[in-house]
């Protein structure tokens, strides 16, 4: 096992305005970019090569990792120019490969924060002999997801796309978007053409009689495709319910990344995140939420489950709970936000302009 694709090309259109700026996969998550996480376990894992699909604002990939060097990798950037979908990134990507043809390649989506064991799966995908073999997960509502059955051997018998009636639920066992593919497999996907691996590829691989492998590891999995989602992520990281080598500091409650500043009676809890140069003032509370750097709370505060992104501001007394602030936005004193609220880059809500409860 030395190598792996990553596909890192996505727009992120779910997590606007977090990705007007930044792709999905550079959003800071536990004080690094989210693509910091998935390198070092790959890194942990034995890959030494990594392959970085790029796409949208492909350009701050290499600035930032550059050869790889810095985590113990090769690193290697494709982009391109028009949007290819999963199978037709992984196509083409595949002219910088080193593999032979009968070794494994690693592929993993750029969106996903999991716990597998990448050891035990390359293991499961070198002792079945598959042609593909793919991480499944158990979800307890598997409608938004591909679901995909197995046999009693693990051995893939099918792929259905998000299923909508209760008949059509026949497992909960779901694509969980890491995959081992032998090598020749992936050239035998059309080159230069958008092509999807969940439905393209791989329904037409076990249609031909390829064997694709399944292998259930419900360790720690989280889409990281929603801001809540994301939000989340990043405090299970530094909690250390998710696991990663990368997380800038021990793992705790909180974590205050250098040159930021916490005023000594302000009060963070639930794994929140102080990003590089950003001020949380005194009297603020700040609960399982990510403060991006440059940003700054002010004194009496109260931010939950929520992302503060770059050069924000949040005013005196305001209450943010499961919002997003885009970057360089200020939200003035005295404002109320819930509930998935998300405020654009570089907008100003003036002071005590938006509430949900009475002002009393």
């Amino acid at each position: 096992m030395t190598e792996a694709i990553l596909l890192v090309g996505g727009k992120g259109t779910r997590l606007r305005p977090l990705t007007v700026h930044t792709p999905k996969p550079m959003v800071r998550a536990a004080g690094v970019p989210f693509l910091t996480h998935q390198l070092a376990r790959a890194r942990a894992a034995g890959v030494d090569h990594v392959v970085l699909a790029t796409s949208y604002l492909a350009e701050v990939f290499e600035p930032y990792f550059g050869d790889g060097s810095s985590l113990g990798l090769h690193l290697e950037y494709v982009t391109e120019e028009e949007p290819l979908g999963t199978g037709g990134a992984i196509r083409n990507v595949a002219p910088l490969l080193r593999s032979g043809p009968d070794e494994p390649v690693l592929i993993f989506n750029g969106d996903i924060l999991t716990g597998l064991d990448i050891r035990a799966l390359v293991r499961t995908h070198e002792t079945t002999g598959a042609d593909v073999s793919l991480h499944l997960t158990k979800v307890p509502d598997p409608r938004a997801y591909g679901l995909v059955p197995t046999d009693g051997t693990g051995r893939v018998l099918a792929f259905l796309e998000k299923p909508q009636t209760p008949e059509e639920i026949v497992t909960d066992q779901i694509n969980a978007g890491a995959y081992a593919f032998r090598r020749s497999v992936i050239d035998t996907i059309p080159h230069g053409r958008p092509v999807s691996v969940e439905r393209e590829t791989f329904p037409e691989l076990l249609a031909a009689g390829a064997h694709l492998q399944g292998m259930v590891d419900s360790t720690y999995w989280l889409d990281l495709g929603t801001p809540a989602a994301f939000v989340r992520g990043s405090a299970d990281l530094v909690l250390g319910r998710a696991p990663s080598p990368a997380v800038p500091g021990r793992c705790g409650d909180r974590l205050i990344l250098p040159t930021a500043v916490v005023a000594p009676g302000a009060k963070l809890t639930g794994g929140t995140v102080v990003g590089e140069g950003a001020f949380v003032a005194e009297g603020a509370r700040v609960f399982g939420s990510t403060i991006l750097p440059g940003a700054v709370i002010e004194s009496g505060a109260v931010v939950t489950d929520s992302l503060i992104g770059s050069r924000a501001r949040v005013g005196t007394r305001s209450v943010l709970n499961g919002t997003v602030v885009g970057d360089g936005a200020v939200v003035g004193a005295d404002n109320e936000l819930r509930n998935g609220a998300r405020v654009w880059c570089d907008a100003t809500i003036p002071a005590g302009s938006v509430r949900f409860s009475s002002d009393q």
